[in-house]
Formats: C-alpha cells, structure tokens, sequence
C-alpha cells in the first residue's frame, strides 16, 4: 500500500474518532485473517525474505497488506468506539 492509500485511507475511516455503536465495533473487534491466510501470509513472507516472490505473489502480498491495514484502520476505531461508549 502507498503512503497516499494509507493517508487517504486513514481519513476515510478516521480511527481516531469514536462514532461506532459498540455491537458494531465489537462485531469489527472480531474481524481477522482466518488460519489458511495467515499461513500463506507466512509463506509469501518467507518467499520474499528469500527473494523468490513471483510477480503474482508479489501482487497478493500487497494485496493481504492492503486488507491488513484496512482491517487495522477499521479495529482502532472500534477500540476508540468502545472506550468512549464505556467512559
């Protein structure tokens, strides 16, 4: 992900700002890579630590970090929704 994705992202989202009804940010909360991606996470890191990603792993392991960040974004502003609501 680029810088400008991130930025445009982060200002989209705004996960500093506490605006989601804590069932949804809890639902959010829940939200993660299941088992088999994490393993081919594991495996297209591994593959890049070697150097011997093919343009197409190349292009899912920007793809599982796009949707890594996104997901990021999405879970800190549940935690920052659910802080407020408790507060």
């Amino acid at each position: 992900m680029s810088m400008v994705e991130a930025e445009i992202l982060s200002r989209v989202i705004e996960p500093e700002e506490a605006s989601l009804e804590p069932k949804v940010a809890e639902a959010v909360l829940a939200m993660g890579f299941k088992t088999r991606d994490k393993q081919r996470i594991d495996e297209l890191a591994e593959k890049a630590r070697e150097g011997t990603l093919s343009k197409e792993e190349r292009v899912e392991a920007e793809s599982y970090e796009r949707v890594g960040h996104l997901v990021s974004l999405l879970k800190s502003k549940a935690r920052h929704s659910l802080a407020s609501s408790r507060a």
